[in-house]
């Protein structure tokens, strides 16, 4: 077979050392196409963000970069606009039929909480070669809010692969015909399924939130905690627009639900480079099973962390910004997103990360 590694294969990497750690993994860590990489005991502020090259060890060159080191036992703050390096407790040993690719958890992207997976000898982020032996270290820069963290906290995570699993467009177009994989708006399909961004809701005006420039710190294990007034302004509009501001962070949502079948994983990227001057964040997998049955079997909607560049934009309802990548997996998982498990998003629409108070 090729394609994502299900939950229990998985299960049996970590069983036989190829997945290991010092500190024994916790039930939750396992998810049905990812794993879970937990922050270790030491944050390093650099003045950069690096990677380490060629022939060359994460170790060796932070000694180039590091400003001081801060101890996360007992809790320390991430202050916003700064660059911190984060050794993992999970490191690798991977077979030479392996890859992995490693991305931020949803709620990480919904703080704008830039995190990042390195390696020694990478010359990309978030991408682990096959074969790739060796500790895993986060790259962690808060952009809108400081933030609260301590030892096992769980900021982004792994995705194992055998082979090339991506979906080609033409088998794409096969499988929406077969399982519907978007609803509420036309199946554009373009090196993936590209979808659009709401900004004329079924009811009332409010369309997203944008994050307030000077707020307090966001203690992460606190959810459910904080006032949504007190970190974002809303969002509202009654002509299908709105103006992003250069350097301001934005939570929108899809106009159009999504669901990944239970066979299949998939990856939020960008639509194209050009499309104007904003990036959706694309933090986060979309397991198998997310908008599975969800709501009536209408699927769950995106939600989408949108940074605005150098001039201000016009966003526009029905505008794409987004694809979603579909894999095959390798083998189907025995736990599906949103199934007995606990998913944070399933069936959602507009909504802020976990941390914030819901009405």
């Amino acid at each position: 077979m090729t394609g994502v590694l299900a939950n229990q294969q998985i299960t049996d990497l970590m069983d036989r050392g190829i997945i290991a750690a010092d500190t024994p993994f916790v039930d939750g860590q396992v998810q049905p196409a990812s794993l879970d990489l937990r922050l270790g005991n030491v944050a390093y502020r650099v003045r950069a963000s690096f990677l380490a090259g060629k022939g060359r060890r994460v170790e060796d060159r932070l000694a180039d970069f590091e400003m001081h080191r801060i101890s996360l036992e007992g809790g320390a703050v991430l202050e916003k606009g700064c660059v911190y390096l984060v050794p993992l407790m999970e490191r690798l040993a991977l077979p030479s039929d392996i890859s992995a690719v490693a991305n931020a958890k949803s709620s990480t992207g919904r703080l704008d909480l830039l995190t990042r997976t390195i390696t020694d000898e990478g010359s990309e982020f978030d991408r682990i070669a096959a074969g790739y032996q060796g500790p895993l270290y986060a790259e962690i820069c808060p952009r809108s809010f400081s933030v609260l963290v301590r030892p096992g906290m769980r900021l982004n995570q792994i995705r194992f692969r055998h082979g090339q699993s991506v979906l080609s467009d033409d088998t794409l177009r096969a499988l929406h015909e077969e399982q519907k994989l978007v609803s509420g708006g036309p199946a554009v399909i373009s090196d993936g399924l590209g979808f659009s961004v709401d900004l004329k809701p079924e009811s009332g005006d409010l369309v997203g939130y944008r994050a307030k420039p000077h707020t307090g710190v966001i203690d992460l294990d606190k959810l459910g905690h904080y006032a949504p007034s007190e970190f974002w302004e809303e969002l509202r509009t009654s002509n299908g627009q709105i103006i992003l501001d250069p350097d301001a962070f934005y939570i929108l949502v899809s106009r159009e639900a999504v669901h990944i079948p239970p066979d299949y994983a998939a990856e939020m990227a960008p639509f194209l480079a050009m499309v104007g001057e904003f990036r959706v964040h694309y933090a986060g997998f979309f397991d198998p099973g997310f908008g599975h049955d969800a709501a009536g079997g209408t699927g769950s909607r995106g939600v989408l962390e949108v940074r605005c560049h150098e001039a201000p934009f016009v966003l526009e309802h029905g505008q794409i910004v987004g694809r979603l990548v579909y894999e095959q997996m390798d083998q189907s998982p025995s736990q599906l997103y949103g199934a007995g498990i606990a998913s944070n998003y399933q069936g959602q629409g507009l909504k802020l990360s976990k941390h914030f108070a819901v009405g």
